[in-house]
């Protein structure tokens, strides 16, 4: 049961919890066990007084031994002899243990996601009357967003599974969230980080201007209505003046458009006129536009539109930017469906950003609630791996209906904490 301490009373060891926003603590979760000094000096520059900790999760040092030996008296220091536990309950409590650490982690990153998306709206909401402020909000998402990676290992892209908000604001937070981790690839330093993270947010920030229905490339627009939506670049170059934007994210919202081969718009510019930033968000927006476009009907899977981006669309990007976004998806991006090699039907749930041959999927079993299933780390099953993607369409109806293969993709990101297979499952893509 969690109880209130005072923050100067503070130890290693301690399981605290932080009653603040996800964006108000420099921690990738509000809840953990203290494991050094420097925990402690951020929890206490947060300017808290107290908070809650739970001692019977903590790991605390034990006090010194009492002199009289008063303590070897008490009750409290009886031993209670357990029978011993059996094999069967070993394994059934490391799976329950197991199952509670995935939901909590699937809740988390939703909660996260939910809000970053809501701050984002609020932030987009406040473009025209209140353009710095706009500024403001979104420069405070980006350094959130970006604080929540500086985590030591590797990055997971994480599919969500429940209801990931307004297409909006899913699509900025897809295309930020993917945006970043790329940067975290290429080593962007930390101004280039956060212009590519402000860029990235705000890319479509011209489409207020447009009506709805002119939010969208279609295939059909007449001529004007194709123009008429191309001027949101435009649009959005001036709404990012009027709040104050650097010259780094001013160019994301310029380029976000142009191809690396001079096909795109408004200017028609080659990769070398292109900023580094504006060629990661380029190619990000284009691979979610094709997950999640406006209809429904027009979906592609994550499989297929890596499969098309690098077999008809190659030309439109940046070579070293595109083959290394496939390797940090994966061939199998989460929220492909997939047969396995031995013939199971699975979706693909997680990806290790950097070792993205073995993603966990969640696995097809009659015979296990779908609540009930642990997600199956391929990095663990040498023996058994992908053997194709398929449509959600082709799965036989059980199998549909147990995986759910929701109509849209949304992603988020966690710290690597599964085990990971050797280098040599690695090759490129």
């Amino acid at each position: 049961m969690a109880g209130k301490i005072d923050v100067d009373e503070l130890r290693v060891g301690m399981f605290i919890h932080l009653d603040l926003s996800w964006m108000q603590h420099p921690f990738p979760v509000g809840s953990f066990r203290i494991t050094h000094e420097q925990q402690i000096e951020k929890i206490r520059s947060l300017g808290l007084k107290q908070l809650r900790w739970s001692p019977e999760k903590s790991e605390l040092a034990p006090p010194p031994a009492s002199p009289s030996g008063d303590d070897a008296a008490s009750p409290a220091a009886a031993q209670i002899e357990l029978p011993p536990e059996t094999a069967e309950q070993a394994a059934e409590r490391e799976r329950r243990e197991l199952l509670n650490a995935q939901r909590a982690s699937a809740e988390l990153c939703q909660s996260q996601f939910d809000e970053a998306g809501q701050a984002w709206r609020a932030a987009f909401d406040s473009v025209v009357a209140r353009p710095e402020q706009a500024r403001k909000d979104t420069e405070d998402l980006t350094r959130a967003l970006l604080q929540k990676m500086l985590v030591d290992g590797d990055m997971c892209i994480r599919l969500l599974t429940c209801n990931a908000g307004d297409n909006a604001s899913a699509h900025a937070m897809n295309v930020t969230v993917i945006s970043l981790l790329m940067g975290r690839v290429f080593g962007l330093g930390d101004e280039e980080m956060l212009d590519l993270g402000i860029g990235a947010l705000l890319h479509d920030v011209g489409k207020i201007d447009l009506p709805e229905r002119l939010r969208h490339a279609d295939a059909r627009a007449t001529k004007e209505d194709l123009a008429a939506y191309r001027d949101h670049v435009a649009h959005g170059v001036l709404h990012g003046k009027r709040m104050g934007l650097g010259s780094g994210a001013l160019l994301v919202l310029a380029q976000h458009h142009e191809h690396a081969d001079g096909s795109g718009f408004p200017l028609k510019l080659k990769a070398e006129r292109l900023s580094t930033a504006a060629r990661i968000v380029a190619l990000v927006n284009r691979y979610d536009n094709l997950c999640n476009p406006p209809s429904l009907a027009n979906a592609l899977t994550p499989h297929e539109a890596l499969s098309i981006m690098f077999s008809q669309s190659r030309s439109q990007f940046d070579a070293s930017i595109l083959n290394s976004f496939i390797r940090m998806m994966g061939v199998y991006p989460a929220g492909s469906v997939v047969q396995l090699t031995d013939d199971r039907y699975a979706l693909v749930m997680s990806v290790n950003s950097t070792r993205p041959l073995k993603p966990n999927v969640l696995v097809h079993d009659p015979h296990l609630p779908r609540e009930e299933a642990l997600h199956l780390n391929l990095m663990t099953t040498p023996d058994l791996g992908i053997r194709r993607s398929l449509k959600p369409a082709q799965l036989p109806a059980d199998a549909l209906d147990y995986l759910a293969p929701r109509p849209r993709v949304a992603y988020f990101f966690e710290a690597a904490r599964l085990s990971v297979a050797p280098e040599e499952d690695l090759v490129d893509a």
